[in-house]
């Protein structure tokens, strides 16, 4: 596909490389020679500098026959009026990265009026992934499919884990009859998608995968159940604050956020007054300790400096808050940060890529199975996908051991009038089943794609 990139900031050049290995091509407008530069060298992709507004860099990008513009500056107006123009010059589609939270307000207006078709909101999205953590503190990273039937959980095993030297074929019977499976386990980076015979170690980050329900009684089975929390500590008053204080006000959770800037201070107490708000350096551990950071249930740092977020996020770990959410965006550093035990790490444009991936591949899929969300996770090594069965997805009715499935590609949960399957081999595919796949090296567009097999015709019940 012809996809016009304009901004090639962290968002705009990450989207850039994630798209450049599905095979796209890629343009990328912007007035920064440097970033230009680099885009250009280490992505081998065109680079055009102008104004991404100006109906003339935009019809030199090819805006005309672009299948898709996706505006990612950091001005919310700039890419508002991109996808405007791109739109009358003939782009098939439109998304534009929105963060102000007085524009999301009134978005269906102003996609109707300037013509785009998709926002992207990725500090929203980023606020909603904490919140997501705060509610389960056990977990390291969480993910929700079907409407919150289904949930896709990390964690990291520890010394004196049950788990720890037995086979996954040998577990308990009381983990093996719940609504669950394991799905990916991330050792030292290297991600695979674990068989019966997969023996954990500690430091393994796994991934599983089943009915809420379930994952709840495995932690408490592993010992890692923690009381609701109560109250958070936040560093940083940011636009990914703006939105989570909202979401955790509504929560119920107490709050205590510091930021160096007096003016977003006095703006969160004045839409807060609950809230309280000081006026400091959350990067200085005297004021922390003076503030009883040590009191509250959890950390969550998100400052705009990620080598700030770590800093403090390791401190407030030392401190014993038994929950610590990190924002960083730089990938060099997301693999240092779990070595120290930092684990629920949050990343704005992780979760703007899969969001225009998923757009993308929903595009280019054309025939088959639809894709409902796509979920990248064990730092985007993996992925995790919900598919819709249609009457064009092959294999209906055929039992799944009698399925050659492609390397590394699992078919994790079926959800089918509401009841959670975890499929067994006598488990066949019915229209309307709603399907998650797990996937580690694989790309998959469609549901069709997971079958090695490709001469099996599809089946009918």
């Amino acid at each position: 596909m012809n996809i016009i990139i304009v901004g090639c900031g962290k968002v705009g050049f990450f989207l850039a490389e994630q798209l450049v290995k599905e095979e796209h091509d890629i343009t990328i407008i912007d007035f920064d020679d440097e970033a230009l530069g680099k885009a250009y060298d280490t992505l081998d992709i065109m680079t055009i500098k102008g104004n991404g507004v100006s109906p003339a860099t935009l019809t030199e990008a090819g805006a005309d026959n672009a299948d898709i513009v996706i505006a990612a500056t950091s001005s919310d107006e700039v890419n508002m009026v991109c996808c405007l123009t791109a739109k009358q010059l003939g782009a098939k589609y439109t998304v534009a990265r929105i963060r102000t939270p007085e524009y999301t307000e009134s978005i269906v207006e102003l996609k109707k009026n300037l013509k785009i078709d998709v926002v992207i909101n990725p500090e929203s999205a980023a606020a909603a992934e904490i919140a997501r953590l705060l509610r389960f503190p056990a977990a390291a990273d969480i993910e929700t499919f079907c409407r919150g039937k289904v949930e896709l959980m990390g964690f990291v095993l520890q010394e004196g884990d049950f788990l720890i030297g037995k086979s996954l074929m040998d577990l308990p019977p009381q983990v093996k009859k719940l609504q669950l499976l394991f799905c990916v386990a991330d050792r030292n980076g290297d991600v695979c998608i674990p068989k019966g015979s997969f023996v954990p170690k500690a430091g393994d980050k796994l991934y599983i995968i089943g009915q809420p329900f379930g994952l709840d009684k495995f932690f408490r089975l592993l010992g890692r159940y923690t009381p609701k929390i109560k109250k958070v500590f936040l560093v940083g008053g940011g636009k990914i604050s703006s939105y989570l204080i909202e979401m955790l006000h509504n929560m119920n959770i107490k709050l205590k956020v510091v930021d160096k800037d007096l003016e977003k201070c006095n703006d969160i107490a004045k839409l807060f007054p609950d809230v309280i708000t000081i006026n400091g350096d959350g990067s200085d551990h005297e004021l922390l300790e003076e503030e009883n950071l040590q009191s509250y249930d959890a950390f969550v740092a998100l400052t705009g400096r990620d080598e700030d977020n770590l800093i403090i996020s390791l401190y407030a770990m030392q401190q014993g808050v038994a929950k610590t959410i990190t924002k960083c965006n730089r990938q060099n550093y997301i693999g240092i940060a779990r070595s120290m035990g930092l684990n629920s790490i949050v990343s704005a444009k992780y979760v703007t890529a899969s969001h225009i991936l998923h757009l993308v591949r929903g595009m280019k899929n054309s025939q088959g199975s639809v894709m409902n969300s796509l979920h990248r996770i064990a730092d985007g090594d993996a992925e995790a996908m919900e598919f819709k069965v249609t009457s064009n997805t092959k294999n209906l009715g055929i039992p799944l051991k009698d399925l050659k499935l492609k390397p590394n590609v699992l078919l994790a949960v079926i959800v089918r009038k509401g009841a959670i399957i975890i499929p067994e081999g006598s488990t066949c595919l019915e229209p309307d089943d709603n399907i998650i796949i797990i996937t580690s090296g694989s790309f998959i567009l469609d549901l069709n794609d997971i079958y090695m097999d490709e001469t099996t015709s599809g089946g009918s019940i």
